[in-house]
């Protein structure tokens, strides 16, 4: 089945041009002088850049029914040995800024961090800002965990996969940076740390995330919760912004530690097929079993 997620140079071109291109055209206009009244356009510019990558995966899934068999029961392989990862992707982020903030007390930081503000650190002129913490994750795991990743796991180990897609990500983001009000703009603008801190947070949460996706037997909803902590609990607190930098180091060694002791699932070659056995039972009958 694998071998059906087939084309990464296509998938990946198309996943950036498309968002670059509608980007860059919010860039432009946010840094008007009557940017106000272009605020319903760059927002839904914003969006519909965000959501493309989605389209992409489905115009590539939508050409193969084995693909799209494969990707729909991906959403409901639970078993019982899933259970301990599942429940990882949705305490994982929540659990790691928390001790971070608290981490950050013992060097003088505000325990106001700790205060449920209910109001986020960017804008937008069109939908709240909730939402899109919300529909954000939902959309990009529904891209980069139906097709994305298998494309590149197929001709990588996953460490390798995993590395490759973080650079990838981290230059899939670069044009919000410069989108007036979005979330990234406010980070170049907290300073070359807090900026350095989220590119650098993504090679750690993408290895986490990929490790969760393989151990819940590629299940895509694990990676959806996992991305959607990160933004709610990041942005639910008062967080001070070098907290998050704490919880990247968090998140840092809790990588190398997974690096050591899961050795052959992020660095054999050999993609976890399923394997076959086949056990006839007469002549002319074979039964399939699957281990």
């Amino acid at each position: 089945m694998i071998d059906s997620y087939r084309n990464p140079l296509r998938f990946f071109f198309f996943c950036a041009f498309i968002p670059w291109s509608l980007w860059l055209i919010a860039a432009y206009l946010s840094h008007q002088p009557d940017a106000e009244q272009y605020g319903v356009f760059i927002s839904s510019l914003g969006l519909i850049g965000l959501g493309s990558p989605l389209f992409v995966a489905t115009y590539y899934i939508s050409k193969d029914k084995h693909l799209l068999k494969d990707v729909a029961g991906r959403f409901i392989n639970y078993n019982s040995g899933n259970r301990r990862y599942l429940l990882a992707s949705l305490i994982l982020m929540p659990a790691t800024i928390i001790l971070a903030m608290a981490i950050s007390l013992l060097f003088g930081y505000d325990p106001r961090q700790f205060v449920i503000t209910g109001e986020a650190t960017f804008s937008s002129a069109l939908f709240p800002v909730w939402f899109l913490l919300i529909i954000a994750p939902v959309l990009e795991e529904l891209a980069w965990h139906s097709y994305g990743t298998d494309c590149l796991r197929q001709k990588f180990t996953l460490f390798t996969t995993s590395m490759i897609f973080a650079v990838y990500w981290a230059l899939w983001h670069i044009p919000l940076a410069f989108i007036q009000g979005y979330y990234h703009s406010n980070l170049v603008e907290e300073g070359v740390l807090h900026s350095l801190n989220f590119l650098v947070s993504l090679f750690p949460f993408v290895l986490l995330m990929n490790w969760i996706y393989y151990k819940t037997d590629r299940n895509i909803l694990a990676t959806v919760f996992l991305h959607l902590t990160a933004n709610i609990f990041n942005e639910i607190f008062a967080t001070h912004p070098d907290s998050k930098v704490i919880q990247t180091g968090l998140l840092l060694v809790l990588t190398i530690y997974l690096l050591f002791t899961e050795r052959d699932l992020f660095f054999k070659q050999q993609y976890p097929a399923p394997v076959l056995q086949y056990k006839p039972l007469s002549n002319s009958t074979i039964s399939y079993r699957t281990i």
